[in-house]
């Protein structure tokens, strides 16, 4: 399970005109804003990223205001992993489980999480919290993952983990943003 010491969360890709041809996208940014508000009551680390913002755009606003104070890490690979600044950014946090999220399932999202598996990090996709331009696309992403060893969760599932008790401030917290 999700141990909220050694977990990272990876924000995926969410920018510009993209993010609005997402496939139930009202979903998508729905969990996002859950997680992302949730995951801060818990201080769990969000490394965000964008994918070639020049040509992309920026991360939407209703993801990016929620950010405050943190930087993108601009990449051009589709694989985060590819990029020197987030696997220092990740070795720096020192955490072995990784939380992920974002657009698109079948390229960034995939290529990163798979990455991150043969790096010997443990992976857990965020299924209701990831998306594509197209239904079929994501599901075969979700598959394709899963047969590798990466393990599928949702948004309350995973901050239900993180929690792990029905009791204190961060519980009335979170319970106020997912419900």
């Amino acid at each position: 399970m999700l141990n909220k010491d050694d977990t990272v969360f990876v924000l995926v890709d969410v920018q510009g005109n993209l993010a609005g041809l997402m496939h139930d996208k009202q979903t998508l940014f729905s969990n996002l804003q859950k997680l992302i508000k949730s995951l801060q009551i818990l201080n769990i680390p969000i490394i965000w990223l964008e994918q070639n913002p020049q040509a992309i755009g920026q991360t939407i606003p209703l993801i990016s205001s929620l950010l405050v104070g943190q930087k993108p890490i601009s990449k051009m690979s589709f694989s985060a992993f590819q990029e020197e600044h987030f696997v220092k950014q990740l070795e720096q946090l020192d955490r072995k489980q990784v939380l992920i999220a974002g657009i698109e399932s079948h390229v960034c999202v995939y290529q990163t999480a798979m990455d991150l598996l043969s790096a010997n990090y443990h992976v857990e996709l965020v299924s209701d919290a990831v998306a594509s331009r197209t239904q079929s696309n994501k599901q075969i992403a979700l598959l394709k993952m899963q047969n590798q060893g990466i393990t599928l969760t949702s948004t309350e599932m995973a901050l239900f983990e993180l929690l792990g008790v029905a009791e204190g401030k961060q519980f009335k917290q979170i319970i106020k943003i997912i419900k």
